[in-house]
Formats: structure tokens, sequence, C-alpha cells
């Protein structure tokens, strides 16, 4: 298995929600990105963000390791939850809110951005 792989898996079983997107958060790339970002926003979710964009092999190994292959891509505690779309009916009905309760905690709300580079040597 890649070093990048093993990044990717990391990020999506260690962090509570994963955002995989076009950009960072301070610097969004893409409008179905920044619709998923914006819905977890609106929640206060913790969200660790991986740019897609510096490395075509970033979408390349994510995509092997979802099984989903568009961008952005959520995750809740390693489980996909999907794309924009997906993110924001889920927003909409509350099931989202629900969803992250149920794996964070009902305190989950702490609005909490960090940027993790996948590509970056490992200290």
């Amino acid at each position: 298995m890649s070093e990048l792989r093993e990044k990717i898996e990391r990020v999506i079983g260690d962090e509570p929600v994963a955002l995989f997107m076009k950009g960072t958060p301070r610097f969004v790339m893409c409008g179905n990105s920044h619709r998923a970002l914006e819905a977890l926003r609106a929640l206060g979710a913790p969200v660790t963000a991986v740019d897609v964009l510096p490395d075509p092999e970033i979408r390349r190994q994510l995509s092997d390791v979802s099984g989903w292959p568009t961008i952005p891509q959520v995750f809740v505690r390693g489980e996909l939850v999907g794309g924009a779309d997906i993110v924001e009916e889920l927003a909409q009905t509350g099931e989202l809110r629900e969803k992250l309760a149920t794996a964070l905690g009902d305190d989950f709300a702490t609005g909490e951005e960090r940027v993790v580079d996948v590509l970056a040597p490992v200290a």
C-alpha cells in the first residue's frame, strides 16, 4: 500500500469529520466543495479538510479507498456520508445534525477547521 493511501486512510479513520475538497476552507476552488463545507459549517461541525488539487494521485487514491468517484467527499468517523448534494440534503432534513451528534456526541459543534496536507512528509 502506498504512503499516500495510508495517509488518506488515516485522515478518514482518525478525524471526526473529514472533507476531501477542491481547495481549502479559506480558499475554496469549487462550488460543490463550498456547498458541502457550508452545510458542515452551519452545524458547527469540526472539519478537517484535505485539498485534492495539488496532485491528481490524491483523488485517485481517495476514490480507490471510498469507492466514490467525485469530489467533495465527506466522512464522519470513517463513514462516507457523500458529496455536496447528499450532505446538503441531509442538512436540510436534520439528518446530518443527528449523524454528527450520534457519531461525535451532542457537544460536537466546535466550529474548528483545519487542513491536513497528505503530501507532506511524516515528521
